[in-house]
């Protein structure tokens, strides 16, 4: 019985490869569809992420925002941008703005140097670990108890007078919560007590991740300790640097509980910064339009600040 022409295949010779088949064809709207599922998917995972974010930070900037250009009068309830003018007018809050300042050049030079050099010190030697232990310590306490001990330390009466008069410094003795600029600055040395103990931790990582090949091949190319560290170590501790400076920026503009355990922003108002301002208009003088501004300005800095940050991250991952 014969077959029909359309269903024989014409014989392989001996030694040869079958002939290919015809290619299967496939759906163009295939990778389209498998593209839009992949999306929805990836919509999904994230829409908890993005509510929460919206709720409870878009939602309340949103409405600081919006009350920011109310007055807290009743005469006068809608004052557009009265309440920022009074950066302008009010010594306390111009006041406020120079002391931030202060808080995010100490806050980030003293750890970075700080941290840096107590890690390069320690970082081979084992009888250093006590070293580290003390100085990562207060790290892992609250602001409010480091307040606490430095306020036993630097009131009138406190520690540090008692030993300057010990040992015959009395001169020296001072009111070091009394006066500006001297009291921002002694804050800001607390802070960075504290601080520094992060800042430590993260250059002993990047000390420890560095090749010692590397360290070997300059010393026989004749370079010595300081030629090593700036043009060996420093660069290939840029990336926790980096990291280093992010975090103590942003721990910089948003202190509030070291100052108002230490001075609640005195005397005076001489200590503020906008975080210590923003309660104190808000909650103390009753003037909600003025502290909603001030958590504008203050939200706009942190921004900016978080963003010449990213894009300086970015720069140096090649991005």
């Amino acid at each position: 019985m014969s077959t029909s022409t359309t269903d024989r295949r014409p014989p392989t010779a001996p030694g040869k490869p079958p002939a290919p088949r015809s290619a299967t064809r496939h759906d163009p709207r295939a990778p389209v569809w498998r593209t839009a599922r992949e999306r929805l998917a990836g919509g999904g995972f994230m829409a908890p992420a993005v509510l929460l974010v919206s709720l409870f930070l878009l939602a309340p900037f949103a409405w600081t925002l919006y009350r920011s250009l109310f007055s807290d009068t009743r005469t006068s309830p809608f004052a557009w941008f009265d309440n920022y003018a009074l950066f302008a007018s009010d010594p306390a809050l111009f006041r406020s703005v120079q002391n931030t300042l202060l808080w995010v050049v100490g806050t980030v030079a003293l750890p970075f140097v700080l941290g840096l050099a107590i890690a390069c010190m320690t970082s081979s030697s084992r009888l250093s670990r006590l070293a580290r232990l003390c100085v990562v310590l207060p790290y892992a306490l609250s602001g409010s108890a480091v307040a606490v001990v430095w306020n036993f330390m630097l009131t009138t009466d406190g520690a540090v007078n008692q030993v300057l008069n010990g040992v015959g410094l009395g001169s020296l003795a001072q009111g070091w919560l009394l006066t500006w600029p001297g009291n921002t600055l002694v804050m800001i040395l607390a802070n960075a007590w504290q601080a520094t103990g992060v800042a430590v931790i993260l250059f002993l990582v990047g000390l420890q991740s560095i090749p010692p090949e590397t360290l070997e091949a300059g010393s026989l190319d004749g370079a010595d300790g300081w030629q090593q560290f700036r043009h060996i170590v420093l660069p290939q501790l840029r990336p926790v640097s980096i990291i280093v400076i992010g975090m103590s920026l942003v721990n910089g503009l948003k202190s509030f509980d070291l100052i108002w355990v230490l001075t609640q922003g005195g005397p005076g108002r001489a200590t503020e910064t906008l975080a210590v301002s923003m309660y104190n208009e808000t909650f103390l003088e009753l003037r909600p339009g003025a502290g909603a501004a001030i958590a504008v300005v203050l939200t706009v800095i942190v921004l900016a600040a978080s963003w010449l940050y990213l894009r300086r991250q970015l720069d140096v991952k090649g991005v």
